[in-house]
C-alpha cells in the first residue's frame, strides 16, 4: 500500500509481525494508559501469538494494518467485523497506536486513511465505528478530520484509580 509519507510503508500485518505488534502494543499501553481500555500490566503477560485474531484470519472483513519505517513497526490500526449477518455491515476501528517517537508525524492519519480505503473497498462494510477517550483531544481531532462524528458518550468508561474517563462514540458512513 502506498503512503503519502515517503519513508513509511503501510501494509496488512502477517503472522510473522506478531512479535513486533506485541512490542508496539506493550509500549503504547505503558505510555498512554488513558487512551486504552486494556492495561499494560494485564497485557504484558500475553504472548505475541495471542493477538493472531487481530490479523483477521477466519473473520472476513477484519484486518490490522501496520506502518513501517524500514523493517520497524511504528504504528498499527485494526478493523474488526462481527460475523453475525445483521451487523456485518459495521466495521469497528480498534487499537490505533503509534510509537511515542513517531507521534505527530502523520503516522496515525496515514493508517486511518488506509483503513478507511480498505474498508470502503469491501462492499459489505457500510460504516465504521470507534470509541475514543473524550479527553484525548488529538485523537478526537484525528477521527473528526477523517469524517467521523460523535453519536454518543460512554460516561465513566475507564477507571484509573479514583479517576474516571469518558469515551466518545464516533462513526462514519462509507456508503
Amino acid at each position: 500500500m502506498i503512503s503519502p509519507l515517503p519513508d513509511l510503508t503501510i501494509r496488512a500485518l502477517a503472522e510473522s509481525d506478531l512479535p513486533a505488534y506485541k512490542a508496539l502494543r506493550d509500549h503504547a499501553l505503558a505510555h498512554h494508559e488513558e487512551a486504552f481500555t486494556s492495561d499494560a500490566a494485564s497485557e504484558a503477560g500475553r504472548s505475541a501469538q495471542s493477538y493472531a485474531a487481530r490479523l483477521g484470519a477466519g473473520q472476513e472483513g477484519s484486518f490490522t494494518l501496520g506502518a513501517f519505517r524500514g523493517d520497524r513497526l511504528v504504528g498499527a490500526i485494526t478493523c474488526e467485523r462481527d460475523p453475525r449477518t445483521k451487523v456485518r455491515h459495521v466495521g469497528h476501528v480498534v487499537g490505533t497506536m503509534v510509537h511515542a517517537n513517531e507521534q505527530r508525524r502523520g503516522v496515525a492519519s496515514t493508517l486511518l486513511d488506509a483503513l478507511i480505503e480498505r474498508a470502503s473497498a469491501d462492499p459489505e462494510i457500510q460504516q465504521l465505528t470507534l470509541s475514543v477517550t473524550a479527553s484525548n483531544h488529538a485523537a478526537v481531532k484525528l477521527y473528526a478530520q477523517a469524517g467521523f462524528t460523535r453519536y454518543g458518550t460512554h460516561e465513566r468508561a475507564i477507571r484509573l484509580g479514583a479517576r474516571y474517563l469518558d469515551k466518545d462514540l464516533m462513526r462514519v458512513e462509507l456508503r
